[in-house]
Protein backbone atom coordinates (compact mmCIF):
# COMPACT_ATOMS: atom_id res chain seq x y z
CA UNK A 1 0.00 0.00 0.00
CA UNK A 2 1.17 3.73 -0.84
CA UNK A 3 1.97 6.19 2.09
CA UNK A 4 1.11 9.55 2.26
CA UNK A 5 4.34 11.45 3.33
CA UNK A 6 3.96 15.24 4.19
CA UNK A 7 6.59 17.52 3.71
CA UNK A 8 6.07 21.04 5.69
CA UNK A 9 8.47 24.13 5.93
CA UNK A 10 7.60 25.84 9.15
CA UNK A 11 9.46 28.42 10.95
CA UNK A 12 10.65 27.44 14.48
CA UNK A 13 7.79 28.60 16.15
CA UNK A 14 5.55 26.47 13.77
CA UNK A 15 4.47 29.06 11.36
CA UNK A 16 4.34 27.77 7.74
CA UNK A 17 3.63 31.25 6.32
CA UNK A 18 3.42 34.89 7.68
CA UNK A 19 0.21 36.40 8.20
CA UNK A 20 -0.39 37.30 4.56
CA UNK A 21 0.84 34.12 3.51
CA UNK A 22 4.19 35.30 2.64
CA UNK A 23 7.10 32.88 2.50
CA UNK A 24 10.27 35.29 2.60
CA UNK A 25 11.44 34.87 5.30
CA UNK A 26 11.88 31.21 4.89
CA UNK A 27 15.19 30.37 4.13
CA UNK A 28 15.66 28.03 1.09
CA UNK A 29 18.07 27.67 -1.46
CA UNK A 30 19.36 25.19 -3.72
CA UNK A 31 20.28 22.36 -0.99
CA UNK A 32 16.68 22.74 0.85
CA UNK A 33 15.37 21.97 -2.61
CA UNK A 34 17.57 19.46 -3.46
CA UNK A 35 16.48 17.69 -0.20
CA UNK A 36 12.93 17.67 -1.08
CA UNK A 37 13.99 16.62 -4.80
CA UNK A 38 15.41 13.33 -3.10
CA UNK A 39 11.99 12.64 -1.37
CA UNK A 40 10.47 13.07 -5.03
CA UNK A 41 12.68 9.73 -5.88
CA UNK A 42 10.77 7.47 -3.92
CA UNK A 43 6.79 8.89 -5.37
CA UNK A 44 4.82 9.35 -8.14
CA UNK A 45 1.80 11.05 -6.90
CA UNK A 46 1.15 14.79 -4.94
CA UNK A 47 -2.01 16.23 -2.96
CA UNK A 48 -2.56 19.24 -1.69
CA UNK A 49 -4.93 21.59 -0.52
CA UNK A 50 -6.13 24.13 -2.97
CA UNK A 51 -4.07 27.41 -1.82
CA UNK A 52 -0.96 25.28 -1.93
CA UNK A 53 -1.74 24.04 -5.59
CA UNK A 54 -2.43 27.26 -6.92
CA UNK A 55 0.84 28.39 -5.36
CA UNK A 56 2.43 25.85 -6.78
CA UNK A 57 1.01 25.51 -10.18
CA UNK A 58 1.71 29.27 -10.85
CA UNK A 59 5.42 28.68 -10.99
CA UNK A 60 6.35 25.16 -11.26
CA UNK A 61 5.51 24.02 -14.43
CA UNK A 62 7.00 26.33 -16.50
CA UNK A 63 10.25 26.72 -14.21
CA UNK A 64 12.77 24.28 -15.89
CA UNK A 65 12.17 26.43 -18.94
CA UNK A 66 13.30 29.65 -17.29
CA UNK A 67 16.72 31.25 -18.06
CA UNK A 68 19.16 30.29 -15.37
CA UNK A 69 16.96 27.44 -13.79
CA UNK A 70 19.03 25.44 -11.71
CA UNK A 71 19.41 21.61 -11.68
CA UNK A 72 16.95 21.07 -8.93
CA UNK A 73 14.64 23.46 -10.34
CA UNK A 74 14.72 21.39 -13.33
CA UNK A 75 14.32 17.86 -11.75
CA UNK A 76 11.56 19.04 -9.71
CA UNK A 77 9.24 20.87 -12.26
CA UNK A 78 9.96 17.66 -14.17
CA UNK A 79 8.86 15.51 -11.34
CA UNK A 80 5.57 18.10 -10.56
CA UNK A 81 4.86 17.68 -14.38
CA UNK A 82 4.51 14.23 -14.91
CA UNK A 83 2.78 12.89 -11.57
CA UNK A 84 -0.64 13.07 -11.13
CA UNK A 85 -1.89 16.02 -8.74
CA UNK A 86 -4.77 15.75 -6.44
CA UNK A 87 -6.16 18.72 -4.68
CA UNK A 88 -8.53 18.89 -1.67
CA UNK A 89 -11.08 21.66 -2.08
CA UNK A 90 -14.81 22.70 -1.97
CA UNK A 91 -14.24 25.37 -4.11
CA UNK A 92 -11.76 24.73 -7.09
CA UNK A 93 -13.45 24.71 -9.88
CA UNK A 94 -10.74 23.68 -12.35
CA UNK A 95 -12.21 20.50 -14.44
CA UNK A 96 -10.27 17.45 -14.07
CA UNK A 97 -7.35 16.85 -16.29
CA UNK A 98 -5.02 14.28 -17.82
CA UNK A 99 -3.09 15.23 -14.83
CA UNK A 100 -5.35 16.77 -12.26
CA UNK A 101 -7.97 15.34 -10.39
CA UNK A 102 -9.92 17.45 -7.75
CA UNK A 103 -11.19 15.80 -4.71
CA UNK A 104 -14.43 17.76 -3.32
CA UNK A 105 -16.30 14.84 -0.91
CA UNK A 106 -15.64 11.82 0.59
CA UNK A 107 -11.87 12.60 1.28
CA UNK A 108 -10.84 9.47 3.29
CA UNK A 109 -12.95 7.14 0.71
CA UNK A 110 -10.55 8.78 -2.28
CA UNK A 111 -7.54 9.36 -0.47
CA UNK A 112 -7.29 5.16 0.52
CA UNK A 113 -8.67 4.86 -2.90
CA UNK A 114 -5.24 6.33 -4.16
CA UNK A 115 -3.03 5.14 -1.39
CA UNK A 116 -4.64 1.47 -2.49
CA UNK A 117 -2.94 1.65 -6.25
CA UNK A 118 -0.02 0.53 -7.20
CA UNK A 119 2.94 2.88 -7.59
CA UNK A 120 5.18 4.69 -4.81
CA UNK A 121 4.61 7.06 -2.04
CA UNK A 122 2.03 10.05 -2.52
CA UNK A 123 3.71 13.79 -0.85
CA UNK A 124 1.83 16.03 0.13
CA UNK A 125 3.02 19.68 0.42
CA UNK A 126 2.33 22.33 2.96
CA UNK A 127 -1.50 23.42 2.78
CA UNK A 128 -2.12 23.41 6.64
CA UNK A 129 -6.12 23.32 7.11
CA UNK A 130 -6.14 20.36 4.53
CA UNK A 131 -3.46 18.46 6.77
CA UNK A 132 -5.89 19.25 9.34
CA UNK A 133 -8.73 17.32 8.06
CA UNK A 134 -5.82 14.45 7.19
CA UNK A 135 -4.90 14.30 10.85
CA UNK A 136 -8.23 13.79 12.04
CA UNK A 137 -8.66 11.22 9.59
CA UNK A 138 -5.36 9.50 10.22
CA UNK A 139 -4.59 9.12 6.91
CA UNK A 140 -0.65 10.79 7.21
CA UNK A 141 1.63 7.61 7.20
CA UNK A 142 4.84 10.05 7.41
CA UNK A 143 6.23 13.60 7.77
CA UNK A 144 9.52 15.60 6.56
CA UNK A 145 8.63 18.45 8.71
CA UNK A 146 11.65 21.36 7.50
CA UNK A 147 12.27 23.83 10.39
CA UNK A 148 13.82 26.88 9.38
CA UNK A 149 15.83 28.82 11.67
CA UNK A 150 13.66 32.01 11.82
CA UNK A 151 11.20 32.97 14.36
CA UNK A 152 7.73 34.79 12.88
CA UNK A 153 5.92 35.82 15.71
CA UNK A 154 2.52 35.87 14.07
CA UNK A 155 1.27 34.19 10.90
CA UNK A 156 -0.35 31.04 9.43
CA UNK A 157 0.04 27.91 11.97
CA UNK A 158 1.06 24.91 10.91
CA UNK A 159 -0.45 22.87 14.26
CA UNK A 160 -3.70 23.90 15.32
CA UNK A 161 -5.81 23.06 18.30
CA UNK A 162 -5.87 19.29 18.14
CA UNK A 163 -8.61 17.18 20.21
CA UNK A 164 -5.53 14.08 20.70
CA UNK A 165 -2.30 14.00 21.00
CA UNK A 166 -0.13 12.58 17.92
CA UNK A 167 2.51 10.73 19.11
CA UNK A 168 5.60 10.82 16.57
CA UNK A 169 8.96 8.73 16.26
CA UNK A 170 11.80 10.28 14.74
CA UNK A 171 13.21 8.41 12.00
CA UNK A 172 16.02 10.58 10.60
CA UNK A 173 17.26 14.08 10.43
CA UNK A 174 18.64 16.36 8.58
CA UNK A 175 20.54 19.53 9.19
CA UNK A 176 20.96 21.64 5.63
CA UNK A 177 22.67 25.27 5.37
CA UNK A 178 21.44 28.78 5.93
CA UNK A 179 22.35 29.46 2.35
CA UNK A 180 19.63 30.81 -0.29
Amino acid sequence: MRELTLIVQTSLDGFVAGPDGEFDNFIGGEENLEFVCSITDDADAALFGRVSYQLLDSGWPTAASKPGATKNEIRYSGWYNAVPKFVLSKTLTVKNSENTFVISKNIETEINYIKQQPGKNILMFGSPTAVQSLFDLNLIDNFWIIVHPVIFGQGIPFFRSRKNVIKLGLLASKQLSNET
